[in-house]
């Protein structure tokens, strides 16, 4: 059986692995069930505050103010079982759409065309863990075809 252990990821680890991401997941509660949608992002850093920006079209599921949730990145290696995941957790609220300069400089780029409400998350928290097996645990298979 593979043996794995849970470090955390420091904060400033974790912005920096925000920092070169582009897609995470979104969640959020609608009408009290829970739902997770990904999501293109952008990490915003402005003099000393920290936001996650991303697009939706006006109406749509995410298109709310004022309400809290929680975004997450990860990376898996499923052969040896390692990873990391950086968990977000704050409050999504609704940017200005006449705000150009915010829009210019921290566009999401969405994948999906149509996204003109711009949001971002306002975190409480920027959270991490990583998963580290020993090399005594790590499945034949990931070995032969590392």
């Amino acid at each position: 059986m593979t043996r794995g252990t849970l470090d955390e990821i420091g904060r400033d680890d974790c912005v920096e692995l925000l920092r070169f991401g582009t897609l995470g997941r979104l969640a959020i509660d609608l009408d009290g069930v829970p739902a997770i949608v990904p999501v293109n992002y952008r990490l915003v850093e402005d003099a000393h505050l920290t936001w996650i920006a991303l697009r939706t079209r006006p109406g749509n599921l995410l298109d709310r103010d004022r309400v809290p949730v929680a975004f997450e990145i990860d990376d898996v290696d499923h052969r040896t079982r390692e990873g990391w995941s950086v968990l977000v957790r704050g409050l999504l609220l609704q940017v200005d759409p006449d705000a150009a300069s915010f829009a210019e400089l921290h566009d999401p780029d969405p994948w999906v065309p149509e996204r003109d409400r711009w949001l971002v998350i306002e975190p409480f928290t920027i959270t991490g863990r990583r998963l580290h097996v020993a090399p005594s645990d790590v499945p034949p298979a990931a070995i032969f075809f590392r």
